[in-house]
């Protein structure tokens, strides 16, 4: 279950993987002449493609009227918009202090051997993305990780591999 890559051929995709136009030019349509929408205009874009596309930024800004600038300025800001392609299934690891205090890292390390990816990264075949998060809200499960909506908790390092496979 390696998902290793090149940082050449993980480039390579991303410039192959096309944005529809016709897709965005529609979602900002319906904003036009409107104030106060840009975070809507985001919210929906990424909704729509899974992420907000570099590329997208000057037309955004464009159809609302607003600086190039101001668009990345939210989308750095905000956690919740992601500037590269996100996999279909999120992995987010707890680092809490219960999960921290129970093994949280070698449940991380397990992750990242068995992806072959680091926290922040994607694999190349965008099954996986693997995050870290301050808090679950379940410590009492700790060390817990969480794939999509579903909490795998009392982790131990050889028990994240079955639990990988079932995304497979």
């Amino acid at each position: 279950m390696k998902y290793a890559q090149t940082d050449k051929r993980r480039k390579s995709e991303l410039k192959s993987k096309k944005i529809g136009l016709s897709k965005l030019d529609k979602i900002v349509s319906k904003y036009k002449g409107q104030e106060g929408v840009l975070i809507s205009v985001l919210q929906e874009v990424q909704a729509k493609f899974g992420w907000v596309p570099p590329e997208t930024i000057e037309r955004i800004a464009d159809a609302l009227k607003v600086f190039p600038s101001q668009v990345y300025g939210v989308l750095t800001f905000y956690a919740q918009f992601y500037l590269t392609p996100r996999g279909r299934n999120i992995i987010r690891v707890c680092r809490g202090t219960a999960c921290h205090v129970r093994g949280t890292d070698a449940i991380l390390k397990a992750v990242e051997r068995n992806l072959g990816i680091n926290e922040g990264e994607t694999t190349s075949d965008f099954k996986f993305s693997l995050e870290t998060v301050a808090c679950l809200g379940t410590c009492f499960l700790a060390p817990v990780m969480m794939v999509n909506r579903s909490y795998y908790g009392k982790l131990l390092p050889d028990k994240v591999e079955p639990v990988l496979k079932q995304y497979d």
